[in-house]
Order: structure tokens, then C-alpha cells, then sequence
């Protein structure tokens, strides 16, 4: 059987370096190749696969477009995770972001067409639904995008769907729904909100939820879109290619709900504080995860309760280890 070469961009981000853990075992993965620039991610991230003799890593920017035709030549599958992401953040410097959402994804996708490379996985975001209010999320039907960051996702989605028309080029896009795990950051203004709520739990000091609590999200555990990406990038099923597809669990928590998971989790009774609420957020989100399930064999694996159990776990071994290292 054939052993696959792959180019993972933003490999040592939160969601990449899960995703390069899990190509460097596969049987049927024969070299993992991580482009990043380390703006959001961290060599930390992939500290536990950097010897593997499998792994390389490859600093550099999508933005430079002769970076990504040197790190893409010789590759079979292009999995591209490299974004700039948070809503909040591309509203404040909406020009970086779609420099690197926007011209990064183009440089990525560009340079796998000028190598040969007939295959890409990409990252897309629900926040492409913006303004749609109808529940479950269908692939088919999105709205009017609410911020700069939703309109770069969108607009990678047209870019592979274009490619696909133009070009020998097939792809496979994933719309991620607020995922948590291992190596998300609680650190800086743009950090998730579980790795804050979970940081701010084991330090006894309250949470900020922005607005009144009740806007909800199907979160979903890293290790579910790590599936999804691994079934994507072995699949062989020409009906699979060239769709997006929701990433999810299928289910929904309103914030004030997940807060109280975490806080029964850590065994505690912090209460919340509340602000005002975020602009280019949406009230509600709820995945329909059937299409991924029946051309992925999508089968997500870790609820929210057990996920958040598991997260918490991870940052609490963090927490441990950072005060054992200062001291």
C-alpha cells in the first residue's frame, strides 16, 4: 500500500500539533511535514513529535508564496490548518487577517496545484453561517458573514471550489464548531473561552461571560476533528471530495451551561461574572453532522461532558508542571 507524504500548514498550533500526533502513527502516513511561523503556535506544541522519524518542521509563512512551493514540493496531500483566527481580533486588525486567511490560503492552495498535488484539506469555520438563524447548521445554506474573520473562511471555501472547476484538484473543507483539548492557549486577548474558563477555575478567580450566558455552541473535543481530518486525508471516495463539511459533535451547550460543567468538574461553585456581548458573535450554533458521518464515516467519539473532563485533566498536569519548572 501506498504511504502518503503530507504537508500540514499551522502544524504547531492548537488543533494542528493534535492532528500531526496522530498522522506521525498512522501506518499508512509515510512523512509529516509542518509549515508554521510560530505567530500562534508553539514549538511546545509539537515537542513530543519533533524525533520522530517521521516529522519535519519547516519554519515559515503561508504568506510567502516561494515558503509554500518549497514546503508543498514532493508531497501527496496538503492539510491546511494555518489561519489566523478569534472574530474579536479580526474586527480590531482586519487587514492581517485577511492577509493570512485570505492570501495565505491562496499561496497554499496555489503552490499545491503548481507541485502536483491533487488533494487538499482545509480548515473552514461555522462562523461562515453569520447571520443564518435556522438550527441544525446545513452545509448548503449559510448567510450574510458578521465579521472579517467569517468572510477569509468563506472565502478559502470559494477559492478550493474554484480550484476544483479550473484545475486537476480535488478538496475536502471542514467547518470546525468551537473545538477545545489539549494545547489550546488561555493566555492573551483572543484565548477560547473554555481554556479561560477552565484556567480562571483552577485559580479560584471568576469568568467573564460576555453577554447574559444563554447564546449557545456545540463544542466539540479536538480529538473528533483529528478524526475527521485523518478520514479526510486517507479517503479514496471521489463522492467524499471536492464538499465542506460541518466538524462538530452535534449537540449544543449555552455558555452558562458549559461554565457549570467545568466549575462540577473542578468539584467548585465559582460564580460568573457577566459582560457585555462580543460583536461578530452568534446567539446560536448546532451542527448537522450527517453529511460528514455518511461520506467520512465521520463517527465523533467524546462528548462534551467527557471531552471537558479530559481537558481539564491536561491543564491541571500544565499547571503542575509550569509551577514544578519555576520552582
Amino acid at each position: 500500500m501506498y504511504k502518503y507524504k503530507i504537508l500540514l500548514t499551522g502544524g504547531a498550533g492548537f488543533i494542528g500539533s493534535n492532528i500531526a500526533e496522530s498522522l506521525v502513527e498512522h501506518p499508512d502516513i509515510d512523512k509529516v511535514v509542518v509549515l508554521d511561523n510560530l505567530s500562534t503556535g508553539s514549538e511546545e506544541n509539537i515537542s513530543g513529535v519533533l524525533r520522530h522519524p517521521k516529522f519535519s518542521f519547516w519554519k515559515g509563512d503561508i504568506r510567502d508564496f516561494k515558503t509554500c512551493m518549497e514546503a508543498s514540493r514532493g508531497m501527496d496531500i496538503v492539510c491546511h490548518q494555518a489561519a489566523l483566527g478569534s472574530v474579536p481580533r479580526s474586527i480590531k486588525d482586519p487587514q492581517t487577517t485577511n492577509d493570512v486567511n485570505i492570501n495565505g490560503t491562496l499561496n497554499v492552495f496555489y503552490s499545491a496545484k503548481e507541485n502536483n498535488i491533487k488533494k487538499i484539506v482545509f480548515a473552514s469555520s461555522s462562523s461562515v453561517y453569520g447571520d443564518n438563524t435556522s438550527l441544525p447548521k446545513k452545509e448548503e445554506v449559510i448567510g450574510n458573514p458578521l465579521s472579517p474573520y467569517a468572510v477569509t473562511k468563506q472565502a478559502g471555501e470559494l477559492y478550493a471550489k474554484a480550484f476544483s472547476k479550473s484545475y486537476d484538484f480535488h478538496f475536502i473543507g471542514l467547518r470546525y464548531f468551537n473545538v477545545f483539548g489539549p494545547n489550546q492557549s488561555p493566555d492573551g486577548p483572543y484565548a477560547a473561552v473554555i481554556p479561560l474558563f477552565i484556567l480562571n477555575t483552577m485559580k479560584n478567580k471568576p469568568s467573564v461571560i460576555n453577554g447574559d450566558g444563554s447564546q449557545s455552541r456545540d463544542f466539540t473535543h479536538v480529538a473528533n476533528v483529528v478524526q475527521a481530518n485523518i478520514n479526510s486525508i486517507l479517503s479514496n471516495d471521489s463522492k467524499a471530495w471536492n464538499n465542506i463539511y460541518n466538524i462538530a459533535f452535534g449537540g449544543c451547550a449555552t455558555l452558562l451551561e458549559l461554565f457549570n460543567m467545568i466549575q462540577k468538574v473542578a468539584g467548585k461553585q465559582i460564580k460568573p461574572t457577566f459582560g457585555p456581548p462580543r460583536l461578530g458573535d452568534i446567539q446560536n450554533s448546532l451542527a448537522d453532522i450527517s453529511k460528514a458521518m455518511k461520506n467520512l464515516s465521520y463517527e465523533p467519539q467524546l462528548s462534551l461532558s467527557e471531552g471537558l473532563k479530559l481537558t481539564y485533566d491536561w491543564f491541571s498536569k500544565r499547571e503542575k508542571s509550569v509551577i514544578s519548572n519555576f520552582n
